[in-house]
């Protein structure tokens, strides 16, 4: 398998205007817990190994303030903070002990297109369980970029992710054997598409959207099995406007894995699934999915 210095997708941190209604939202629909406050933000977690998957901080605006991922050593901490630096990237935290109650070492930067990412080191994880029909841990964070293979390649050349397919307006990358954990997507400008929480199984997906439906939030899009990833998904939005997405049964890859293109990725007239089933994404869904930027941008 590729030597990914990147080991996974960890956690992000979201911005909004009503703190109370979004942490609310998480516990009480979403599926998550609360495990710690720390001045105006709250830390949430899945079910799963990871001390937090969702940062939520007091904002004058919903937008993406952060995108954690795990590295698997020191050493690639170290590398990776020059390799972003040679790459252009501007240092918002230097090298040192993390802020958040999981701890670790972590470094800080915001690359070429805007995102805020950090990469964190040695932070404390949890003995997780799989809990039916409640998440356990991200699947994967949904870009969107204006000039996505620029951002495709600084993924792959400088953070050393690999493409594993690319349809007409995504680029999908992963850090390990999960088909993406990363994907880029064709937008007019830079910003957040939509992040999604892994469930157990479909089953779990089916009845967790459910319980969402039940508590007022209708689907934005599916259910449905996506083409790249062939993962189950079921879009949501959130009562800022982020997007969520319920998903499971993500493929799996190796080294083996081909990599197909536009012409491989094309659905029949009117399809927008492999099972032919999901209606068409509501306008809703469709706006909130260009509407959320990146903090100080």
């Amino acid at each position: 398998m590729t030597d990914f210095p990147v080991s996974d997708l960890r956690s992000v941190e979201i911005g909004t205007p009503d703190l109370a209604s979004s942490v609310d939202f998480y516990t009480r629909v979403w599926g998550l817990d609360v495990v710690a406050e720390v001045g105006d933000k709250v830390f949430l977690a899945a079910t799963g190994d990871d001390f937090h998957v969702l940062e939520l901080k007091q904002s004058d605006r919903a937008e993406l303030r952060k995108i954690t991922f795990r590295v698997r050593s020191a050493e690639d901490l170290a590398s990776l903070f020059a390799k972003t630096v040679a790459a252009g990237c501007t240092v918002m935290r230097e090298p040192g002990p993390a802020d958040a109650p999981s701890g670790g070492q972590r470094f800080v930067i915001r690359e070429p297109q805007g995102s805020v990412l950090e990469f964190v080191h040695g932070d404390q994880q949890k003995q997780g369980t799989i809990v039916a029909s409640r998440p356990n841990r991200l699947a994967h964070v949904n870009i969107n970029s204006a000039q996505i293979e620029a951002l495709s390649s600084f993924y792959q050349d400088v953070l050393g992710f690999r493409l594993t397919d690319r349809s007409k307006l995504m680029a999908f990358l992963c850090c390990n054997n999960d088909h993406h954990a990363v994907v880029l997507a064709e937008a007019p400008a830079n910003g957040l598409n939509h992040i999604a929480f892994l469930m157990p199984d479909l089953e779990s997906v089916m009845r967790g959207s459910g319980l969402v439906v039940d508590k007022g939030h209708p689907i934005g899009w599916g259910v449905g099995r996506h083409g790249p990833g062939d993962n189950v998904f079921a879009y949501f939005i959130d009562p800022q406007g982020v997007v969520i997405e319920y998903t499971a049964e993500v493929l799996q890859v190796d080294d083996g894995y081909r990599v197909r293109g536009p012409a491989e990725w094309v659905w029949p007239p009117g399809r927008t699934d492999h099972w032919g089933i999901a209606p068409p994404k509501s306008d809703a869904c469709k706006k909130a999915q260009i509407s959320i930027g990146f903090s100080g941008v």
